[in-house]
């Protein structure tokens, strides 16, 4: 094994096929690693809380696509710089607006601290110079210091009103944003929020700004507001998991139930193998839809039922190959010598079988992934991880693809191939390594 392994990985990098796969897997891998050690874990656990993406635009396009003369507006989110104490506090916000379309819509997120009775005002200042006034909200009188959090929309009908009314009548988001012209005023922008007290103290804690567009972020966002660049890079680890440990345990559970059927050979290899023709006759995907819904759609239960029906295939050829390798005279010699079953196994047989498990390992994982995105496709994955089946689902049921959503179909879609097809180039390399036909040619 010790000539073998080196021979082997060298004849895999060696091909323009597994160096590609090596890439591929190594990319994957390293995508799977930064997912995994990023802050982002909380926005899976909030990938089905509608509310935990309520500030991010509707079916927007990746800000990369963005391009044009007909571009859309940017979807930005700003923090604000508060500054001020007493009963008196501002908090601006810089924002940079570029040529397009005008941004259809403002919000002003914030926390405050204040007593007795307080006054928030909200304007813009705009790139050439104009203050536009966007909303005078009173906060509840307060007797003693309390904290307050609340939201103001532009699309609030108080507050549109009293920009149109301000504006001479042109429309809110054109009034802040618009150069005249039905386009945006490029330039930057200076949102600033004052608090004032009448009596007591009034001070911001926090603030942030959601300007309204219909591009965001790298790979844009689904009908339900959530970020796709989410959803693809928490794939990634979730389908490596799969594909890897199906292939790992059903490699593993078939080598070596082949390999002790093969080897006893008589009435014990033929009652198993009848056993294994049994479960081999399955329709495997009518059970596994049936097992998903009548006992659990939890996606390691789903890799337990890949592995109860991925293990009979292997199966057969490790049998076959142990009869193979036991037929061999140092084998036969090592029986007859009473060395235990357990023993010559280990030593002499599995040794002639690892090759052929490396190569099967390789082969398996693009199976599993594409069977597990099938049965999340179905509806029958789990929910609660947002794995590329799960989006090609929830793309399918609001009709991405007909209204022209491609971000939401195509992305999971290629995802799945490349996973696939890193391994399939890996396993045909492997497989070129350890097969004397296909070494000779």
């Amino acid at each position: 094994m010790s000539r073998r392994g080196p021979s082997m990985r060298a004849e895999v990098l060696s091909s323009r096929m597994g160096r590609a796969g090596v890439g591929i897997l190594a990319a994957l891998v390293a995508l799977s690693a930064a997912t995994l050690a990023s802050g982002i874990g909380e926005a899976v656990r909030e990938w089905n809380d509608p509310a935990a993406w309520l500030t991010l635009p509707r079916s927007a396009v990746p800000a990369w696509a963005n391009v044009g003369p007909d571009r859309l507006a940017e979807h930005t989110v700003v923090a604000g710089a508060v500054s001020g104490e007493g009963a008196h506090s501002v908090a601006s916000h810089a924002l940079d607006v570029g040529a397009g379309a005008v941004p259809p819509g403002l919000m002003l997120e914030y926390a405050a601290r204040h007593s007795g009775s307080a006054l928030l005002e909200l304007h813009v200042m705009r790139p050439d110079g104009a203050r536009v006034g966007v909303a005078a909200v009173a906060l509840a009188a307060s007797d003693g210091a309390s904290e307050r959090h609340g939201r103001v929309f532009l699309a609030d009908e108080s507050v549109r009103r009293t920009v149109e009314m301000r504006s001479g009548g042109a429309g809110a988001a054109e009034a802040i944003f618009g150069d005249g012209r039905g386009g945006a005023l490029a330039g930057r922008y200076a949102v600033i929020a004052e608090l004032h007290g009448a009596g007591g103290m009034a001070e911001f804690a926090s603030t942030r700004l959601t300007v309204d567009g219909g591009a965001y972020g790298l790979m844009g966002t689904d009908e339900m507001r959530r970020d796709l660049a989410v959803g693809l890079a928490w794939g990634a680890p979730l389908a490596l998991f799969v594909g890897v440990s199906v292939a790992v345990a059903s490699v593993l559970i078939g080598l070596a139930y082949g390999m002790y059927a093969g080897y006893r050979g008589g009435r014990a290899d033929e009652a198993m193998m009848r056993a294994n023709d049994v479960v081999y006759a399955l329709p495997a995907l009518p059970f596994l839809v049936i097992l998903a819904v009548t006992l659990s759609s939890s996606i390691f239960v789903m890799v337990a039922f890949l592995v109860m029906f991925g293990w009979v295939a292997v199966a057969k050829v490790s049998r076959s190959m142990a009869l193979q390798a036991r037929a061999r005279g140092y084998v036969e010699a090592s029986r007859l010598m009473g060395q235990r079953d357990s023993r010559t196994i280990l030593r002499h047989v599995m040794p002639q079988l690892l090759p052929y498990a490396l190569a099967s390992i390789a082969i398996s994982v693009p199976a599993a992934i594409t069977t597990e995105a099938g049965l999340s496709f179905l509806g029958l994955g789990d929910p609660e991880y947002p794995t590329w089946g799960q989006m090609l689902r929830d793309a399918s049921l609001h009709g991405a693809a007909a209204r022209g959503l491609w971000w939401w179909v195509v992305p999971p879609g290629l995802m799945i191939a490349l996973t696939g097809l890193a391994f399939v180039f890996i396993g045909g390399s492997l497989d070129a390594a350890v097969n004397p036909r296909m070494r000779r040619a």
